[in-house]
């Protein structure tokens, strides 16, 4: 065990009209953890990230990230909390490299962290 949970997800299910996309994902990272999420096409992988990071509506379960509930939270006040989703190959940025994608996802702090 390294730390403290920073993220939590438990009993996530989200749905796309009649269709049930997630049902009852749960899981935990951890302070200082690396983890993969891998799945086949048609998983939920995009569906769970994109629940997480305020995009997608959950329609049950709970989303915490530093102990602190962000279930439902519009996308902004997610990265707003430090937690930011950096999608891939959907060419937003396509001329930025990923460290210029993720200094994106921070620019949000800037006045308040030189880091």
């Amino acid at each position: 065990m390294k730390g403290a949970n920073l993220l939590e997800v438990k009993e996530l299910a989200v749905q796309y009209g009649p269709i049930q996309a997630l049902k009852g994902v749960s899981l935990s990272v951890k302070e200082g953890e690396i983890v993969a999420l891998l799945g086949a096409n048609g998983a939920g992988k995009t569906t769970l990230l994109q629940t997480v990071s305020g995009l997608l509506k959950p329609t049950r379960g709970h989303v915490f990230y530093e102990g602190k509930e962000i279930t439902g939270q519009e996308a902004e006040k997610v990265v707003g909390s430090h937690l930011v989703h950096v999608p891939e190959h959907r060419q937003v940025f396509s001329t930025m490299t990923v460290l210029d994608n993720l200094y994106l996802g921070a620019y949000h702090h800037r006045k308040k962290s030189k880091r």
